[in-house]
């Protein structure tokens, strides 16, 4: 009975015929703002849910990464901010939990990507707001 014939190691295994996947941690960054504002130069995204629903909201969770030693002199800047009612430092990442309150989406993009992006440290933040989707009259 004849072995089968082995291949050497190192040789070079067939190409693949499949697309390359896209990496699994590209996150596109959304921005909701004005095309005079500009544009960002912290990575952020701002989570919302689709548009066109009638949206009640008041507050917003905002995760906050900072550079290496810097997230107290962070935390003291955010507490300046007048929107800013919550701050929780944390272990891992996010640094930073900041819990703000703004009267709407135009005033909480104007605090993440003018204000928040503005404090020496801050390298990243992700935002999410909370709603209440309005009562619906159809039934």
């Amino acid at each position: 009975m004849e072995k089968p014939k082995l291949k050497r190691a190192g040789s070079p295994l067939p190409p693949s015929r499949s697309k390359p996947k896209p990496p699994l941690t590209a996150v596109p960054l959304l921005r909701y703002s004005d095309s005079d504002m500009a544009s960002a130069t912290v990575p952020h995204t701002i989570h919302a849910p689709e548009t066109g629903l009638s949206l009640m909201f008041d507050r917003a969770y905002i995760m906050i990464n900072v550079q290496p030693g810097q997230t107290s002199s962070v935390v003291k800047a955010l507490a300046q901010l007048k929107e800013i009612k919550s701050i929780d430092p944390c272990w891992g990442k996010p640094d930073i939990i900041a819990v703000a309150e703004i009267a709407d989406q135009d005033a909480l993009t104007q605090l993440v990507l003018t204000r928040l992006h503005g404090i020496e440290g801050v390298v990243q933040t992700d935002t999410h707001m909370v709603y209440k989707l309005a009562e619906s009259q159809t039934r």
